[in-house]
């Protein structure tokens, strides 16, 4: 896969995303930068445009804050209009996109500060994220997650975490309403039915993708342990503010997940 320009979805924790020394490391510099807003049938959408340059090769990033937080007040999770989100990558020509999820975690061996990929989710919650109000048309999401960048990735992120070949690194995640977190008995439901981090956004966003034929991956951050599973303390509350720093410390692999795929 030799991706020319990808599409970045970024949560709450990435509103401070800078590139610093990261794009250095992979041989790369910032030559263009630009901050857009772009029309589409289901609303505006804001556009941070990066042209990266490596040698006489030119690459193309598009980040979009998933929460539209560009000098506004943030959008709750239940309240995005994810359509007019992919709708922007899609039409602003990105091949790929390359989903960033703060999450909830469920399982022991998904402890927070980890990092890892989604190759399944559960949505139960009734919500219809779909481009297709019109007309009787049904897209297959067996396997909604691209398998290519799902490949690639993994390996990135078990380089830049010390991981060897047998830590698991894919995991279902679980759609929830938003925008409270989750009683201890949710959890618990969501752990016997199969789910094992919880977030409140981005299956949403990957159907859409799969209705346009767009490649889209997620890479996870387990930015807290899920209601009721912390260690030594079955009712610690969960703060919106401690889990985007959890997410904002682990930025490292994240990004080199994107410029892996610019440059591979």
């Amino acid at each position: 896969m030799n991706m020319q320009r990808l599409g970045v979805i970024g949560g709450t924790g990435l509103i401070d995303m800078t590139l610093g020394e990261q794009l250095g490391a992979h041989g790369l510099s910032l030559t263009q930068r630009d901050d857009v807003t772009v029309e589409t049938p289901y609303g505006e959408v804001p556009l941070t445009c990066m042209e990266l340059s490596k040698g006489e090769e030119k690459k193309q990033l598009i980040f979009l804050q998933r929460h539209h937080n560009h000098g506004a007040p943030s959008r709750p999770p239940h309240m995005i209009e994810h359509r007019a989100n992919i709708r922007a990558l899609f039409d602003a020509g990105c091949e790929g996109v390359m989903a960033v999820c703060s999450v909830g975690a469920i399982p022991e061996d998904f402890p927070p500060g980890k990092v890892a990929l989604a190759d399944q989710y559960i949505d139960f919650t009734g919500h219809q994220s779909t481009f297709h109000d019109d007309a009787a048309l049904f897209t297959s999401v067996t396997d909604p997650f691209d398998s290519e960048l799902n490949a690639a990735l993994e390996t990135v992120l078990r380089t830049a975490q010390d991981f060897d070949a047998n830590e698991r690194m894919r995991y279902t995640y679980w759609l929830a309403q938003g925008p409270h977190f989750e009683t201890k008995a949710e959890i618990d439901a969501i752990d016997t039915l199969g789910g094992h981090m919880v977030g409140m956004t981005m299956p949403r966003e990957v159907k859409l993708a799969r209705e346009l034929n767009l490649p889209y991956a997620a890479v996870c951050i387990s930015s807290n342990w899920a209601a009721g599973r912390e260690p030594g303390n079955a009712s610690q509350d969960l703060d919106h503010h401690s889990v985007s720093s959890q997410a904002n410390r682990r930025l490292a692999p994240v990004w080199a997940c994107m410029l892996h795929l610019l440059t591979m």
